[in-house]
């Protein structure tokens, strides 16, 4: 019988060391496991709990080591990591068992890593009352939420201290999982129907028309529902995209960055199946993705394409009623679903990103119709990324105008003066950036 325990280690092991996904890495480890439903729920766990909170497990450990965490052998550094995590994040597991099996776990690699896992563990338990952070305000906000000191100074830079607050909070939040109806196979009543009697407890979303939220049940991918293309697992600030487009019946709509498909999809369920999608993607593998959602959800007006979206291609000038552009981005919206990106990413990441984003987005300019729409939206909250960028092409391009954008008065949605729209993360949404271009000459 697999240990969940180990399991958790190897993943946490492929995701901090060899730079893997951690829903990528966790889902495979998971499938290819014999684990129990329960013990796998304990891994996802310790796996996203251990990534989530991090920063302020190695704070803490670097006090209980000689030499610090640097030196360590990295799988006695990882055992020791979800011991911490189990010890201070969690309630339901006895102590003395979270330390037990970490110590059995580090046997199995070397009788001196176990003495040390148990020696470390053990002198954490008799310090609970110890402070890890230094007396200032920002050393407290980064160990408390778990969030390195570069990320934290960008947020309360550019949002301000309560916001900021606001987006490292909703950023350790559990996402509920949010599937979107496919108008196309079904209406909304009657999926709804259809998860309550298959025993999934459900609400509706917080702002889509299309939106369900998910709040129990068993894995929604395994479902009939699901396979036989009645929905489609997405985020609710993404499904906002392909909705602000005004998408119309027999329209030529272009979607640049398009893969793993979820927005592509949205449009073509709102096209009703009439008109054209050329969805493309630099990544011929990655197209794959689109044809198999298109193909489950019974879609037919999608064309794929590999293409790198920052070359013009003069084939496609004033081709388009429609463009997305979901660009490449620095991804800290998306920090609930893949905690790793608080370590993987650095400041020059997310300068370098700038550069591709503005290519795709002149590229896009050329490419769309007197009258016509580009939807840019990301996944990031760094406004360098977001607002930033929307201001440099409006002032290089004046035939273009930010239409604004109004999704109702929700707490976590805000809405600047240009009339752009950034949705900070809770536990329904994603952080996310939508702006809305209507080109008028």
């Amino acid at each position: 019988m697999d240990n969940s325990r180990k399991i958790a280690v190897e993943i946490l092991n492929d995701v901090i060391n060899k730079n893997a996904y951690s829903n990528i890495v966790l889902n495979n480890k998971l499938n290819n496991s014999n684990l129990f439903d329960i013990d796998k729920g304990l891994t996802t766990e310790i796996v996203y709990g251990t990534l989530k909170y991090m920063y302020s497990i190695d704070k803490m450990l670097d006090c209980y080591l000689k030499n610090g965490i640097k030196k360590l052998d990295e799988y006695i550094l990882n055992i020791l990591r979800i011991g911490i995590y189990q010890l201070n994040y969690l309630d339901k597991i006895p102590e003395f068992a979270a330390v037990n099996e970490c110590v059995e776990l580090a046997k199995e690699r070397s009788k001196g890593g176990s003495k040390l896992v148990n020696g470390v563990l053990r002198n954490f338990l008799r310090n609970k009352n110890k402070i890890y952070y230094k007396n200032t305000e920002l050393d407290k906000v980064c160990f408390e939420y778990s969030f390195p000191k570069w990320l934290t100074q960008l947020f309360i830079k550019q949002y301000g201290i309560d916001d900021a607050i606001k987006i490292l909070y909703g950023l350790n939040q559990v996402p509920t999982v949010t599937v979107r109806v496919n108008n196309l196979k079904g209406d909304y009543e009657d999926i709804w129907r259809k998860l309550i009697e298959n025993g999934y407890n459900i609400e509706q979303g917080s702002v889509c028309p299309e939106a369900i939220k998910i709040v129990r049940g068993k894995n929604i991918e395994n479902n009939p529902i699901f396979k036989e293309g009645l929905i489609t697992v997405q985020d609710e600030s993404a499904m906002l995209v392909a909705s602000t487009m005004e998408i119309e019946d027999n329209i030529y709509v272009l979607d640049l960055c398009s893969a793993p498909g979820g927005k592509t999809t949205h449009i073509a369920e709102l096209l009703d199946n009439t008109g054209s999608i050329f969805a493309f993607d630099i990544h011929k593998n990655k197209l794959s993705l689109v044809k198999d959602n298109a193909s489950r959800l019974g879609i037919k007006n999608i064309h794929l394409n590999v293409m790198d979206a920052c070359i013009y291609k003069e084939k496609y000038k004033e081709f388009a009623d429609r463009i997305l552009i979901d660009v490449p981005c620095s991804g800290l919206g998306i920090i609930r679903k893949k905690p790793e990106i608080k370590y993987t990413k650095n400041k020059n990441d997310l300068k370098s990103i700038i550069q591709v984003q503005r290519k795709i987005l002149l590229n896009a300019s050329k490419y769309v119709k007197n009258n016509g729409i580009i939807l840019y939206s990301t996944c990031t909250l760094n406004k360098e990324e977001n607002e930033e960028n929307i201001k440099w092409f409006i002032k290089e391009h004046p035939e273009f105008k930010i239409e604004p954008i109004f999704y109702g008065n929700l707490e976590n949605i805000k809405y600047d003066n240009m009339g752009t729209v950034t949705i900070l993360p809770d536990k329904s949404m994603d952080g996310f950036f939508i702006a809305k271009l209507k080109k008028q000459w």
